[in-house]
């Protein structure tokens, strides 16, 4: 589902990612570890197009992504969560969910809403789902951050950090929602430092060290 072909990319200088290669399949779980500064972040970052990579191919769902032009096209393949969750404060639950479907993809309004209760659902916050982010808890953001990803169906799936600001509890709720989305068939690729939950999770792991996979 995903394929990352001699990724490279610099920023000056600096070379940050040096050919790096690797593949994920349909309903997978695999987990970039490695210390601050070693590229996985910028990995992620490329894949989803937040950042152009000098050259190389990103494959998702056996479309090729060369450029930046080519990730515009392809965007809606590949989902985001955030370490930091990037909610929209002055928008509810449901409208933070809905809001790409009907803005970016041009869903009927009905369609969407449907479509974020049966997810709100999955993620045990229907009762949420008139709340605003400030009404909630660390893990009840990210599991919103995880609903709204999933509104757009993607076929990739990417978490930067997801359990870095979560208690046990919280970390236990998003792993069980990680492994539901793998059953469906998501392909999933997760940044994390916690080594715990990367041997709980995991069907792979890729040790990363200045750029360069190492493991």
């Amino acid at each position: 589902m995903l394929k990352v072909r001699r990724l490279n990319k610099s920023f000056g200088d600096t070379k940050v990612l040096k050919d790096i290669s690797f593949e994920i399949e349909s309903g997978e779980v695999c987990v970039l570890l490695g210390k601050s500064g070693a590229g996985k972040t910028t990995i992620l970052r490329c894949i989803n197009g937040l950042e152009e990579f000098d050259n190389g191919e990103i494959i998702v769902d056996n479309c090729i992504i060369k450029d930046k032009n080519h990730i515009a096209k392809y965007r809606d393949k590949i989902g985001m969560v955030f370490q930091n969750f990037n909610l929209f404060p002055h928008m509810s639950v449901l409208e933070n969910i809905v809001a790409a479907p009907v803005n970016v993809l041009k869903i009927p309004r009905e369609e969407a809403i449907k479509k974020a209760k049966d997810i709100l659902k999955i993620v045990d916050l229907e009762d949420k789902i008139d709340a605003y982010p400030f009404e909630l808890s660390g893990g009840q953001k990210q599991r919103v951050a995880i609903a709204r990803a999933c509104a757009l169906t993607p076929k990739v799936l990417c978490f930067d950090e997801p359990t870095s600001a979560l208690d046990v509890e919280s970390i236990e709720k998003v792993s069980s929602i990680i492994k539901d989305l793998r059953s469906n068939g998501m392909a999933i690729l997760i940044i994390t430092h916690d080594i715990g939950f990367a041997n709980t999770i995991s069907d792979k792991i890729i040790n990363i060290n200045e750029g360069i996979i190492t493991e």
